[in-house]
C-alpha cells in the first residue's frame, strides 16, 4: 500500500480544532519540523500536545505556543521556553508536568492497550495527588493512565511508501513509542525510497502503525544548546 502524501500540509489536512498531537523528539532532535510548521499554517486550535518538552522559543513547539493554538502541554521538561513559563504562570495554558520514565511508560502502555500500571515513581509527591495508590511486596506504588493521542507526528532518517520507518541515533527517542499510540500516525522523512529498499531488521517503526508518509522540504536540525570550551594546551 502506497501511503505517500505530496505534502506536510495534505498529510495534516483533517487535524481539526481541539486534536491531541504527540509530537517525537527529544530537545530539537528527531522533531517533525515540517508538520510543525504546517500546523501552524492551517491554525487548528485548542490543541493539546504531548511532546518529552515544548521546544524553544520560536522553534519546534514554540511555534505553536507563539501562534496562541494550544490549550493543554503534557511533557517532561519546559526549561528553554520563556513563553510558556509566562503563559503557565499567567494561567493561558494548562501544563501537566510527568516523571521522564513514566511519560514514556504512559505513552509506551497506550501503544500496548494497556490503560494503566503502577509505578512508585512520584509517591508521596504532587505526582501522586489524586491518584489511587496500592501496596505490593511492602512497596507503595501509584497508578498512572496511558497516553493515547489522534494524531502522532514522527520524525525519520529513512521510510519507505509502505511507511516502515528507520530512525538514526539520538532521534530514535521518542519517535517510536509515540508512532503506536495514535489512530493516525504521521510521519515526515528525511529520504523516502521505494518498499523493499529498507533492510527489514532494521526497520524501527513498522508500516502498520504509519497512515501517512511524505518526503520533508526542509530540515533546519538546530542544536538546542552548544557548549564549547578552550582546548587545554599541556606543558
Amino acid at each position: 500500500m502506497n501511503k505517500v502524501v505530496a505534502s506536510a500540509d495534505e498529510a495534516i489536512r483533517d487535524v481539526g480544532d481541539g486534536s491531541v498531537i504527540m509530537l517525537g523528539g527529544f530537545g530539537l532532535c528527531g522533531i517533525p519540523e515540517n508538520l510543525i510548521r504546517a500546523l501552524v499554517r492551517k491554525g487548528s486550535k485548542n490543541l493539546t500536545t504531548i511532546s518529552n518538552n515544548a521546544g524553544v522559543d520560536g522553534f519546534g513547539v514554540g511555534l505553536l505556543l507563539s501562534a496562541g493554538q494550544l490549550r493543554r502541554h503534557i511533557g517532561t521538561y519546559v526549561g528553554e521556553n520563556k513563553l510558556l513559563e509566562s503563559m503557565v504562570l499567567t494561567g493561558k495554558i494548562q501544563l501537566d508536568l510527568v516523571p521522564q520514565g513514566t511519560f514514556s511508560e504512559r505513552i509506551r502502555a497506550g501503544g500496548a492497550g494497556i490503560p494503566a500500571f503502577f509505578t512508585p515513581t512520584g509517591v508521596g509527591t504532587i505526582v501522586a495527588e489524586g491518584k489511587e495508590t496500592r501496596e505490593f511486596d511492602g512497596r507503595i506504588y501509584v497508578m498512572e493512565r496511558a497516553l493515547t493521542a489522534d494524531f502522532a507526528f514522527v520524525k525519520a532518517w529513512k521510510g519507505d511508501r509502505m511507511g516502515n520507518l528507520v530512525y538514526r541515533k539520538t532521534a530514535r527517542n521518542f519517535n517510536p513509542i509515540m508512532a503506536t499510540a495514535a489512530k493516525v500516525t504521521i510521519a515526515e522523512v528525511e529520504h523516502l525510497v521505494e518498499a523493499g529498499e529498507l533492510d527489514g531488521d532494521l526497520v524501527h517503526t513498522p508500516s502498520v502503525y504509519v497512515k501517512r508518509i511524505f518526503q520533508g522540504e526542509m530540515f533546519e536540525k538546530r542544536i538546542e544548546k552548544r557548549t564549547v570550551r578552550k582546548s587545554v594546551v599541556g606543558p
